[in-house]
Order: structure tokens, then sequence, then C-alpha cells
């Protein structure tokens, strides 16, 4: 028994080693955060409690904020957010930018790609116009699901239409099938690797006039390199950066306002 302890020790004392350099990459590299939240701890806790983390969001939100009340959904998700388990949604320090560029556009017809729970369609809902509206694609079946019990929740449904299916079938079909003219503000904040396809293909269908916002969020983490390279060397547009930080995270990041131009 005795002979076995140095081995023992020198386990203990390299899973102990690995823990903590996970842990620093963690706090220090924003990519390794979200793979470890949500390829690692996502995973465990929906084993243990046998149902997503999503649908976790939506009971905490359904138990604790009031119904009706659109702020007190956006306030409640970034409680459970900050306090309990990370989200991607865009979060309450990037939603102050967020609701700024909207204050500024005053925007009537808007297009969100990447609903998820529905945070930030309930959270730009709360500021638009009465006779504003918002459309809202997500690919993923489950998440629509749940966004659809949030939005609900919270009194926007009037304002707020989601379009379930793939970006790239959707944007074509927004003139004839959804009878949008043009769109005055679009947020990006789906796929990475689709900012910049989907922004060819608002251009190339026609959706953009003179005047219309992007905003794109997690261009530096994940990043989006791609289409920043792309929007900022086009001079049908004219882009700003904002500097601010992941998600309930304290990792660096930005959102990208590009104003086309004509």
């Amino acid at each position: 028994m005795l002979e076995s302890y140095p081995i023992l020790l020198s386990i203990v004392t390299s899973l102990l080693f690995i823990v903590l350099l996970l842990a620093v990459l963690i706090r220090n590299n924003g990519q390794a955060a979200i793979l470890w939240n949500e390829f690692v701890l996502q995973k465990i806790t929906n084993f243990i409690m046998a149902q997503s983390k999503e649908e976790r969001i939506l009971n905490f939100v359904l138990q604790n904020a009031v119904r009706g009340d659109p702020q007190s959904v956006v306030d409640t998700i970034d409680k459970y957010c900050s306090q309990k388990e990370w989200a991607m949604n865009v979060g309450d320090e990037k939603g102050l930018i967020l609701d700024k560029i909207l204050e500024e556009t005053k925007p009537s017809v808007l297009l969100e790609l990447g609903t998820y729970c529905g945070y930030s369609a309930v959270r730009i809902a709360r500021l638009l116009k009465p006779s504003a509206h918002l459309l809202t694609i997500e690919f993923n079946p489950d998440f629509a699901a749940i966004a659809r019990q949030m939005i609900e929740f919270a009194g926007v449904q009037d304002k707020v239409k989601i379009l379930e299916g793939p970006s790239e079938t959707i944007i074509p079909q927004l003139k004839k099938k959804h009878e949008v003219n043009t769109l005055d503000f679009v947020f990006l904040d789906h796929w990475k690797d689709r900012y910049l396809p989907d922004t060819i293909l608002l251009l190339d269908q026609g959706l953009l006039r003179k005047g219309s916002v992007i905003l794109a969020d997690n261009v530096i983490v994940p990043g989006a390199p791609e289409f920043i390279k792309y929007i900022r060397n086009n001079n049908r547009f004219e882009c700003t950066n904002y500097p601010s930080h992941v998600e309930y995270m304290k990792v660096k990041d930005a959102m990208e306002k590009a104003v086309f131009v004509g």
C-alpha cells in the first residue's frame, strides 16, 4: 500500500495541475471558455437534469419574471446566465449598445438572424415603436419553440415573428412571402461563418436601402474575420466598432455596425 502512495500522489498532483491549467485557459481565453461551457458543463448538466439548458432558462423566467413585462424577462435571463449557466445571448453589456443603436435608428422593419431563446428579440421589441415589427430567423426547431414561449410570456408576440429554417433559404423569401420591401435594421447573431454570405445575400436580394443598419455581434469571440474584412473594405458601407466583452464574461469582444450608404 505504501509503495503505491507515490504513484497515487503523482496522479492526484497531475490532475490538479490539469484542472488549474484548464481554469487559467478558460479565464483568459474566450474560445476556451465558450467550448467549456457549451460542450462540457452543459452536457453534464443536461444529463443530470434531464432537460436542456434552454428549457432551464425558460423555466427560470416563467417562475421569476413578470408576465407581460419584457424588461423583467430580459433582466431575469441576464440574472440566470450571469449567476447560474452561461448562454449565448447578446447579454446585458452589449445589450446596451444594441439599445442605443435602436434608439438612434428608430427602425420600422427589422431582421434578426439567430433567435436562440428569444432574449434579443424581446430586448429589441421592447424598444420598437407601435408600427414596427421584427422578423427573427432560427434554424434550430428546439430553440424556436423555446423562443416562442419566451416572446409570448414577455407580451411582445404582436411585434415579433419567428421564421423557422436556414437563413439562406428564408432571406430570398422575405420580399414575396413575408412582404418585406427593404430592411431598416439587421442584427447578425447566428453562425459566424454565415455573417458574410448572408450579408451578400441581403444585398443581392435588394433588401438593404440607403441608411439600413447591420449590427453584428461577437466579431472578436468567436469572431467573424471574413465578414469584417469584407464590410470594412466595401465603400458601400460605413463601419463603426464598439469594443465590449463576451456576454457574461470579462473576455474582450466587440460589435460592428455597418451602415449601408447605397
